[in-house]
């Protein structure tokens, strides 16, 4: 498979290369960073109460007085799915005052 000279593009193929199989479903970590707990929590709850399928955990970050949403998703990490899956974190952390800071999966 060739992927984007980019950096999701390199992680998937960093993924690939330790023997992840990218057309199955895995759970990928979405981290949105917010300067304010309220906002990490209404965006916590926002998507609770949202039709997605998405496992939320809000925490502090390192960084003094920032706070992790972390959102875990069962997907297919093809490259299209994190660019949109991302872009709509984006979307979701800006309307509550926050931003997305990537993505990550674990794996053995």
């Amino acid at each position: 498979m060739t992927l984007p000279n980019d950096e999701n593009g390199s992680v998937l193929a960093e993924m690939q290369a330790a023997g992840i199989d990218l057309s199955q479903p895995i759970i990928v970590e979405f981290f949105q960073l917010f300067e304010q707990q309220e906002n990490a929590n209404a965006l916590a709850q926002h998507l609770t109460d949202s039709e997605m399928d998405v496992k939320v955990n809000v925490h502090p970050d390192q960084t003094p007085n920032v706070w992790d949403v972390d959102c875990q998703i069962e997907m297919i990490p093809s490259y299209d799915n994190i660019i949109a899956m991302e872009e709509t974190f984006e979307q979701l952390a800006r309307k509550f005052d926050g931003y997305n800071d990537g993505w990550g999966v674990h794996y053995a």
